[in-house]
């Protein structure tokens, strides 16, 4: 339990400078891939789910199964059990490095299922439309779908955004870095409430931004 009592002299600015910027760092270059990777797996599901283009129920079903699969790991038992591939991608396991490989292989399943659902809003008619005008399957995901399901996507990358920021904090459990693996040393450990108190400040303040922004992008980009 925390002590009694706040002292805001343990908390050590410069620290608390430093973990923010890792934690900065961990979320764009994660969000980035899991952006890229989500997307094309997220499409391919939807593809391949039935009376799609491609209509492949077998390779739905293996690929479906493995996103399930991944999802249900919770996260901090995922890095535990892919350290041993994130030693082979960046040679270490701790740090801003070691947390990212973990980041994207739980996110980016999370990220493709909202793909997925937000391309099955997409009416119909309009991809049958494209189809009858001769555009070949590349076209129609390319300036049918993606542009038809923009909102949607960009909702879905916002909530993605929020969930990664959740991760990056679990990931100071094991020596990650940023203002996880601060509150987890300073506040919890060594109990300065201070120290705790600042750094689920600092991750509250990044949430509302990242959902404000998402917001606004969404609005922009929604039909008027």
């Amino acid at each position: 339990m925390l002590k009694q009592g706040i002292d805001w002299s343990d908390v050590r600015w410069e620290e608390v400078w430093k973990a923010s910027k890792d934690t900065l760092t961990m979320l764009g270059a994660s969000l980035l891939f899991t952006i890229i990777l989500g997307l094309l797996l997220g499409v391919v599901l939807f593809l391949t789910s039935r009376r799609q283009l491609l209509d492949q129920p077998v390779v739905y079903w293996l690929l479906s199964l493995v996103v399930n699969i991944l999802r249900s790991v919770p996260f901090v038992i995922l890095m535990i059990m892919i350290m041993p591939v994130t030693k082979a991608l960046t040679g270490t396991t701790l740090g801003v490095q070691g947390s990212i490989p973990p980041l994207v292989v739980a996110a980016a399943p999370f990220f493709a299922r909202l793909v997925e659902t937000s391309l099955r809003e997409v009416d119909r008619g309009v991809i049958e439309a494209a189809q009858a005008m001769g555009a070949s399957r590349w076209e129609i995901v390319r300036r049918v779908l993606l542009l038809e399901a923009r909102p949607g996507l960009l909702a879905g990358i916002t909530i993605t955004a929020v969930t990664l920021v959740s991760y990056t904090a679990m990931s100071g459990v094991i020596g990650g870095g940023g203002l996880g693996d601060l509150a987890l040393r300073y506040g919890y450990q060594r109990f300065q409430t201070s120290v705790m108190i600042v750094t689920v400040g600092l991750l509250i303040v990044l949430v509302q931004i990242l959902q404000m922004a998402g917001d606004l992008m969404v609005r922009r980009f929604s039909r008027k």
